[in-house]
């Protein structure tokens, strides 16, 4: 026999674990909505995929009609996936206009420092800072129809015409060469010359390279789709 107070707390029992299994349920979608990345399983390895989109938001908040992805969120993200052992790998999708500098390579030198298979994929565009972001992984592939420009760092508002100025500016370019000659297979010095060519973007100088051309820089490794990107991060995992 049940008291009425047995058959309450069962009900409730029963509901908390209906609730849990539904929230469970719903995480990876709510993972799409909120954060644009999610977790898969294939075969032995499971690995998660991190969208980066649109523009890299810093310290200033960017407007709302803008799409961004925010570096408070994919920074202990990256923390939390590279302690994950149930994590085997990430897959880095790229469709990025660029952004803010520090935030952006910020992000580039985490991802660079993980221990765990990382392999990247330009999908549309991965432009100025997302160019560090790009070659970041272990292994970078870009879509044939991709592209990606690189031009000089500029700062948006006022700025003071010293030469203080036009000095940091020039050594938050080096930071940004050195970075990308030390996760590809460009030379700081043919990256940088890319940076200054003149005659190729109407507004700026700069150089955009499409998918096969970042491959035969050096910047890219190979020109691939998702499912190349996928079975390569695969094999790394294994090996």
């Amino acid at each position: 026999m049940y008291s009425n107070g047995d058959i309450i707390s069962k009900e409730k029992e029963t509901k908390k674990r209906s609730s849990k299994k539904q929230s469970e349920a719903e995480a990876p979608e709510d993972g799409i909505e909120r954060t644009g990345s999610v977790t898969v399983e294939g075969g032995d390895c499971r690995i998660y995929c991190l969208t980066i989109i649109g523009e890299i938001e810093g310290h200033i908040e960017s407007p709302p009609q803008n799409k961004t992805t925010k570096y408070e969120h994919v920074i202990p993200k990256l923390v939390s996936i590279e302690e994950d052992s149930e994590i085997d790998g990430l897959l880095v999708l790229l469709n990025t206009v660029g952004g803010d500098i520090e935030a952006g390579l910020a992000i580039a030198e985490l991802l660079a420092g993980m221990t765990k298979p990382t392999v990247s994929l330009v999908l549309g565009g991965g432009h100025s800072i997302g160019v560090p972001l790009a070659v970041a992984a272990k292994y970078s592939f870009i879509a044939p129809s991709a592209s990606m420009t690189i031009h000089p760092v500029r700062s948006t508002g006022l700025t003071l015409g010293v030469r203080q100025s036009f000095e940091y500016f020039q050594r938050m370019q080096q930071r940004i060469n050195n970075f990308v000659a030390n996760n590809s297979r460009i030379t700081a010095e043919r990256y940088n010359r890319l940076v200054m060519t003149t005659g190729e973007l109407v507004m700026d100088v700069g150089t955009v390279l499409e998918g096969k051309s970042a491959v035969e820089e050096g910047l890219i490794d190979c020109v691939g789709d998702l499912s190349l990107a996928l079975k390569k991060l695969k094999e790394m995992i294994k090996s």
